[in-house]
């Protein structure tokens, strides 16, 4: 779950930019415009009952492109945007960010070529411990997600090659150690969405919930002006032997037509509600607080 630099820049609050979709009051709530502004990973740093501080990381390959934000949220808006210094070798498209089970301030973070982060977060002070790699999959793999889960003491990693049309995602899980940064042997399973229907990634994101059950967020991404299109849906459950038991039918949670989701985290032990994040690409990134089954704009 995603509950879930030491180089420090001086302080540089991003400013606020509210495209359309923001200004529509949709509940979408923007972080940055433009192509370099997306969320591809959120993590929550901390909260109350009114506020959200978050952990966003972004999608960026140059140098001089900002990887990670500090974000608050207060009563469901974005009021400040903090920039994150990452020190040392730049992260490569980071997709994912998931929080250490029982390390405060220790998070995982992946990239899309299966390149893990592990590092510590105090205010916006990142260090990195230590990195990684996945187990090898398929060549064509392209990750984006990835999620931490203990189940009777075992700490399992589950991570999802995102698919393409008419190749099915793949979700991976394995035991994992964070102190020696390695995997037992993966297990894994296909899985595929019926909506979006086309340019689709039919994972875009993994949570798992307190009580086990895998999380899935699917897109289509048609390209760099959209229209884009997502889905979240619960796919299935974590077994106890860290293998994934898909649901014959996928049961939807939320439809949210207009943004590319590429982030999310519960928000409770229940899951009753949902941090999401986008990577609306030309249209920049937003984030939204949705109930379980609250279809968009209502």
């Amino acid at each position: 779950m995603k509950f879930a630099s030491f180089a420090i820049l001086p302080a540089l609050t991003i400013p606020l930019f509210l495209p359309s979709a923001a200004l529509a009051d949709d509940g979408w709530q923007s972080i940055g415009a433009g192509m370099t502004s997306g969320a591809s990973g959120i993590a929550v740093l901390d909260r109350d009952d009114d506020r959200i501080d978050a952990l966003v990381l972004r999608d960026n390959k140059k140098p001089g492109e900002n990887r990670a934000v500090r974000v608050r949220v207060d009563h469901g808006k974005v009021s400040k945007v903090d920039s994150i210094d990452w020190p040392g070798e730049l992260p490569v498209d980071l997709e994912a960010a998931e929080p250490v089970p029982g390390k405060k301030g220790e998070f995982i973070a992946l990239s899309s070529d299966g390149k893990g982060f592990h590092f510590t977060l105090k205010d916006r002070r990142l260090k990195v411990l230590g990195t990684f790699q996945v187990p090898k999959g398929d060549p064509d793999d392209n990750y984006e997600g990835f999620a931490l889960k203990k189940v009777n003491d075992r700490l399992f990693a589950v991570w999802a090659d995102r698919g393409q049309d008419a190749r099915p995602a793949t979700l991976y899980s394995a035991e994992f150690s964070v102190s020696k940064l390695s995997f037992k042997k993966p297990k894994s399973v296909p899985f595929r969405v019926t909506y979006p229907a086309t340019h689709v990634r039919h994972t875009s994101d993994v949570e798992i919930t307190a009580d086990d059950r895998v999380l899935v967020s699917a897109a289509s991404d048609p390209g760099d002006e959209g229209p884009f299109d997502s889905a979240v849906y619960e796919a299935g459950a974590l077994r106890s032997d860290g293998s994934i038991a898909l649901s014959p039918v996928p049961v939807k949670i939320g439809d949210f037509p207009g943004h590319k989701i590429e982030a999310m985290t519960c928000l409770s032990r229940s899951c009753g509600s949902l941090l999401y994040g986008t990577d609306d690409e030309a249209a920049g990134g937003s984030l939204r607080i949705a109930t379980r089954n609250e279809p968009e704009g209502q």
